[in-house]
């Protein structure tokens, strides 16, 4: 049985903020939460990640799973991520401190079957960055459209 790779990305994110430091960190889910997701039944566009008792939780959405019975899950709950100590120490000394924001970039399912949510330490972009984050990517597609035609 070949497993198909699942990823879900926040695309929004590089666009809206500044990603600055990357940590991995695994999700505690309900069995139905972990079926949707290996279905790609999940959205992580306004998702967002707080501290709660010096533990991190991401809200976000999980669909629920169509083949639950009355154990279904909730779609738009918190979740509880599983980091090091040490990890949460720096991410919530860098939260308090520097005024930086944790948002969730991406998530997978690893080797072993488990899901791990990317989350990055970031600051928000003023508009100007914005505009210019979008003329960068519009001189690279335009130079690589020039190579495509020679």
């Amino acid at each position: 049985m070949s497993q198909q790779k699942i990823v879900i990305k926040n695309k929004k994110a590089s666009y809206l903020y500044e990603l600055l430091e990357r940590f991995t960190a695994g999700i505690e889910l309900y069995g139905t939460e972990i079926k949707s997701i290996r279905l790609g039944k999940a959205s992580l566009t306004d998702s967002y990640c707080k501290f709660i008792n010096n533990e991190l939780w991401v809200i976000m959405h999980i669909a629920e799973y169509s083949f639950g019975s009355h154990y279904n899950h909730e779609p738009k709950r918190e979740r509880k991520l599983l980091l090091t100590k040490r990890e949460l120490k720096k991410i919530g000394k860098k939260v308090k401190t520097s005024g930086l924001t944790v948002i969730p970039t991406r998530m997978f399912i690893n080797e072993k079957g488990f899901a791990k949510l990317n989350v990055s330490l970031a600051k928000g972009k003023k508009m100007h960055d914005k505009r210019e984050s979008l003329k960068k990517n519009e001189t690279k597609r335009e130079l690589d459209r020039m190579k495509k035609i020679r």
